[in-house]
């Protein structure tokens, strides 16, 4: 049973930076897929960050250029460094990863920002 632990989040300035993290445990970890996703209120959850086995990441189009998406081997999870953070940004931040063909989610961290 794989276990996602997300932190870093709290509230910040519109402009501001913001540090997630997350941590995983209990897996195999044999595909080493992991994603942040985010879902504001009202609204759908929507992909902002992931990173494959082989290094190779993709991002949301409104986070190109201000977010990025790293791994941390230590805790065996990703970090997730937000910059110029926009009031729009607001919302839930959920880890997501893959492991034997299942998929996981964390329980996710908020990020108010405040404009």
């Amino acid at each position: 049973q794989v276990r996602l632990v997300e932190s870093g989040g709290g509230l910040v300035q519109a402009g501001g930076s913001l540090r997630l993290s997350c941590a995983a445990s209990g897996g195999t970890f044999s595909c080493n897929y992991m994603g942040w996703y985010r879902q504001a209120p009202g609204q759908q959850r929507e992909l902002v960050a992931r990173i494959s086995g082989g290094g190779g990441t993709n991002y949301g189009d409104s986070v190109k250029g201000r977010f990025t998406i790293s791994r941390d081997h230590a805790k065996n999870g990703v970090d997730l460094q937000m910059n110029s953070l926009k009031a729009v940004a607001t919302a839930v931040y959920y880890c997501k990863t893959f492991d034997s063909g299942i998929e996981y989610w964390g329980h996710g961290t908020q990020v108010p920002v405040s404009s």
